[in-house]
């Protein structure tokens, strides 16, 4: 994280600083996109690229790189939007749950850990957005407000909301 810090000060080339935030972040940013896809890890690792090359497109407009992971960081929530909509246009509703995954997969996920991605897509989209942003992935209300381009308020109400839509889903599933 220090040479990360010492890249970003060095006003090196928006080359090597996206690389140093790529190489920083991209596991927990594309981590963030599977959740929000449902596990669609190819479709998440397409998000990611996508906003990291949109930030090295307007690296120059960015102004101060402290701000860089942000920007990242709402560009995959825009790209996993924009991959959502297609997919409801595309698939009927019903359809969106897949019926098989790989035997890897399930190993890897387990049974407790499906459960909850599954009922994770069942939220509603800012719900599902504020509940993986702060409790998934661990941010700060004010860094998940930044994301979901909302007020502190409304971070705590979406996420209340999420929790309480997300353990009432888990009790009627068992």
């Amino acid at each position: 994280m220090d040479s990360l810090r010492e890249t970003l000060a060095s006003g090196a080339g928006a080359e090597s600083q996206v690389t140093a935030l790529y190489q920083a972040h991209a596991t927990g940013l594309v981590r963030l996109a599977m959740l929000m896809l449902g596990g669609d890890q190819g479709a998440a690792e397409d998000v990611v690229q996508d906003a990291f090359l949109g930030l090295y497109r307007r690296w120059s407009a960015l102004g101060d790189p402290g701000r860089a992971l942000p920007y990242a960081r709402s560009s995959v929530l825009n790209g996993c939007r924009d991959v959502l909509r297609k997919r409801s246009r595309r698939i009927p509703a019903a359809l969106v749950e897949r019926d098989a995954e790989s035997a890897e997969a399930r190993v890897l996920l387990g049974e407790e850990h499906h459960e909850v991605l599954a009922a994770l897509r069942r939220l509603p989209g800012r719900q599902r957005e504020a509940v993986v942003l702060r409790y998934c992935l661990g941010l700060p209300e004010d860094q998940v407000a930044q994301a979901m381009n909302v007020s502190r308020g409304t971070v705590k109400s979406t996420s209340h909301r999420g929790l309480a839509a997300l353990a009432k889903i888990l009790k009627e599933d068992q």
